[in-house]
């Protein structure tokens, strides 16, 4: 017996949605033998996208029932059954939180269509639910509301019935009740996480950090060790006994933080990275007297004006990026050829001032500067302080601080050691956030 379902759920921060519309078809595999559909009260707020995608809205919620209202129908109508959804450990996990509010452990077996298509139809452009409706002939009416994904679910799901004649595709998919979710000491553990970017440590019994990452999103992503399948989440699994964190607000300190906290621990489950995280470099090079160009290259060390990478195809997206924003003339970002701009030495110096104002922009080679990001809470700031192109360190300042004097910073950051690797971490942020504020520095007592 199975019971094919849908949920569109709130939106918002990672097990803080709440369901607002449900659909629950019972099918014993020939038919349809008992079907729930309803829209929930979720006492929460719609994300904006949720309502434009769904057409569902706030006001069309405030007289349905509340999910304490319809949870024991919920109960009832899938006793005895196998869940079968598309994305089935996102319904599932949504479905267990609610349940879970309540005090109540709802436990189901789980089959998920997403799965189950991967495998018998490899070939399929897509496997998202509509394109793989639309490749199959499947008709589909109310997309992206409950009842009329169930239904497309429901038929998806009885033509890949009929293509696995064995049943072994079946037996291999199924998941165990408890598979994908968390033991009550895991469950915890994620409980007492923030959402918020930082740096998290998993712990041994006896206090020893086994592994650590930085992350947008510190209780999502220790959840999802807690719930991924493979080698290293069944040790994280077997191990942990206990998670801390240190919340940082700024991408960029996380990263910085995770890159010291690694070579200072060296926990056991994480690859440390090789001595140098770059493996090729953007050099200036001078063809002829006047002529500046740029030049990838494959590199041991990064010095002076050298851009580092990881990778040739990260370095040519970066020659193009400059090419387009300054209007850099293609020749200058390959060696050993002329300037195509003009022969005129004016024209030719023109194109220098461009390469050097893309260099200056995204390198932080002799630069005293601080690069400003969002803090850890509302009214702070982050800074990472740097002092003639070498990192010294990072901190905290309230926004109406004034952050300006080197000396005042160096008395109040944390210090981190600077070396190749921590300016091609910061390098790297620049290159893909435009949000950092980036204030020069003067060095007066």
């Amino acid at each position: 017996m199975y019971a094919i379902l849908d949920i569109e759920s709130t939106g918002g921060k990672y097990n803080e949605e709440g369901i607002m519309e449900i659909a629950i078809h019972r099918f014993d595999g020939r038919k349809v033998v008992d079907k729930f559909i309803c829209l929930i009260n979720p006492e929460r707020e719609i994300q904006p996208f949720v309502s434009k995608l769904t057409g569902i809205n706030n006001k069309m919620l405030r007289s349905a029932p509340k999910f304490h209202e319809v949870a024991k129908r919920i109960v009832e109508i899938t006793e005895g059954t196998t869940l079968v959804a598309h994305n089935a450990q996102f319904d599932y996990r949504i479905l267990r939180t609610e349940f879970r509010r309540l005090g109540y452990d709802f436990q189901r077996k789980t089959l998920c269509t997403v799965d189950l298509s991967k495998q018998m139809l490899p070939d399929a452009e897509s496997h998202s639910l509509g394109k793989l409706a639309r490749s199959l002939g499947i008709p589909m009416s109310d997309r992206h509301r409950a009842n009329g994904d169930a239904i497309a679910t429901l038929k998806l799901f009885k033509m890949l019935l009929g293509k696995d004649s064995d049943k072994n595709i079946i037996k291999n998919v199924v998941r165990e009740e408890t598979h994908g979710e968390l033991s009550p000491t895991q469950l915890d553990m994620v409980c007492s996480l923030p959402s918020e970017t930082g740096v998290y440590y998993m712990h041994d019994k006896e206090g020893e950090i086994i592994f650590l990452g930085k992350t947008k999103n510190i209780k999502k992503r220790v959840n999802q060790h807690f719930t991924n399948v493979g080698s290293l989440a069944r040790k994280l699994q077997k191990e942990t006994k206990k998670v801390t964190f240190e919340e940082t607000g700024s991408e960029l300190v996380a990263l910085l933080k995770e890159y010291q906290e690694l070579r200072r621990t060296k926990p056991k489950h994480n690859n440390i990275a090789r001595r140098k995280l770059f493996s090729h470099i953007i050099n200036f090079e001078q063809n002829g007297e006047a002529h500046i160009i740029l030049d990838i290259e494959h590199s041991k060390s990064k010095a002076d004006q050298k851009i580092g990478f990881n990778g040739i195809p990260s370095a040519k997206n970066f020659l193009n990026k400059i090419r387009s924003e300054f209007e850099i003339c293609p020749s200058c970002l390959h060696p050993k050829a002329p300037c195509l701009q003009n022969n005129e030495e004016t024209d030719t110096l023109d194109c220098n001032e461009k390469v050097l104002s893309a260099f200056e922009k995204y390198s932080i080679h002799r630069k005293n500067i601080a690069l400003l990001d969002q803090g850890r809470e509302t009214g702070e700031r982050s800074f990472v302080l740097i002092k003639e192109g070498r990192l010294q360190g990072f901190g905290f300042v309230e926004l109406n601080h004034q952050v300006n004097n080197i000396h005042i910073l160096e008395s109040i950051m944390t210090s981190i050691p600077g070396d190749e690797n921590t300016t091609f971490i910061i390098e790297s942020y620049l290159r893909k956030n435009n949000r950092l504020k980036v204030i020069p520095l003067n060095s007066a007592p």
